[in-house]
């Protein structure tokens, strides 16, 4: 048990899959503009990024261990998580149009988010179980979640700021976004 709540606190906070591990920026800065919006696509990659994990993880031990055809594993992993943003997309589409129209094309996006892919290839590298691989990919989520919300919620306060005009757009975002960085480096304190 002490184990599992490592494996999600180190995911979550001390190894950040944005702040620290720069993968998944294009998300992380494309719909981080209103809170709502980002919790929304937070909640998309928890899930994806959940399943993705258990579905990658069973594929990977119980079908190409077992064949060895681990060489295969990228494609594979690949495929499964495009699959799976198609059945959230289409879940969105038909269910929660206006959060659909607010994801735009950074919904089919995630199919391309190097995190999701990340989780996968992480789980095979540190020979994680089952178990351990899914607890991974919801602590690599949740990271997710957290950094792009907090974000967004700090976008929004800037923009009713006066911001030098030098810095308005994407150099302030990006500024914020290493010192979001910097924050989170307080965290490698907690894990060993």
């Amino acid at each position: 048990m002490k184990e599992l709540l490592l494996i999600a606190i180190g995911s979550a906070l001390v190894n950040n899959v944005v702040l620290s591990q720069f993968l998944g920026l294009c998300p992380f800065l494309g719909v981080s503009k209103n809170v709502k919006t980002s919790a929304g696509m937070g909640a998309a990659v928890i899930f994806v990024i959940t399943i993705a994990a258990f579905a990658t993880s069973v594929i990977y031990k119980g079908i190409l261990v077992g064949l060895h055809l681990e060489f295969l594993q990228t494609i594979v992993f690949i495929l499964v998580i495009a699959a799976l943003v198609q059945f959230v997309e289409m879940f969105l589409k038909k269910s929660m149009p206006a959060l659909y129209e607010a994801l735009g094309v950074y919904l089919p996006l995630i199919t391309t988010n190097c995190a999701v892919l990340g989780v996968a290839l992480t789980n095979v590298q540190k020979e994680y179980n089952i178990l351990e691989s899914v607890i991974n990919g919801v602590g690599i989520s949740v990271g997710f979640t957290i950094a792009i919300v907090m974000l967004a919620g700090v976008r929004e306060r800037i923009e009713n700021n006066d911001v030098p005009y030098s810095f308005k757009g994407s150099p302030i975002v990006l500024i914020t976004s290493g010192l979001m960085a910097i924050a989170f480096f307080g965290f490698s304190g907690l894990i060993k």
